[in-house]
């Protein structure tokens, strides 16, 4: 597991596409620049999983929930596993580090919301700590179709405890 940097980014787009192309793992049509990602998500908690072949199996990172100093603890989960990584324990240690290091940062609350179809990720964050809090209905439009969202969080036992 290491440090997720530019460099990494070519890489970490393909792998989201490939959440994308999945139709559950994200309201998303299209990838991102790196720059409009990077300035999209905290600087700490980016990690990568690389493959003794350089090339990536997955990546983790977080976003700020709102810019009010009040939630300032609390983020939101971004998770992806490259398809022929998917079922390897690869999200299981990424989700694992990424709660890590965002009790390290001081971060008292991971939330995710992922789509009901998507049973994998469900079960990852489940068995990772977090908890269904609610149903988002109608949250938001793929095409012509609404989709709901669950939302999950994770309370850390660490910080703000």
């Amino acid at each position: 597991m290491d440090p997720m940097g530019p460099a990494d980014w070519d890489q970490v787009r393909e792998i989201f596409i490939q959440g994308i192309v999945t139709g559950n793992a994200t309201f998303e049509t299209q990838a991102p620049s790196w720059d409009h990602w990077d300035s999209s998500h905290l600087s700490c908690c980016r990690l990568v999983v690389r493959r003794q072949n350089a090339r990536l199996s997955g990546w983790a990172a977080l976003s700020r929930v709102s810019a009010r100093q009040v939630y300032g603890g609390i983020a939101e989960v971004s998770i992806y596993v490259a398809n022929d990584c998917r079922g390897q324990g690869v999200g299981a240690a990424l989700l694992e580090k990424l709660v890590e290091e965002s009790e390290a940062a001081g971060l008292w609350t991971l939330q995710a919301h992922i789509f009901p179809e998507n049973e994998a990720s469900l079960r990852l964050h489940q068995k990772a700590g977090f908890r269904q809090v609610g149903r988002r209905e109608r949250f938001g439009k793929m095409g012509e179709t609404w989709r709901d969202v669950l939302l999950l969080e994770r309370r850390s036992s660490v910080v703000g405890a």
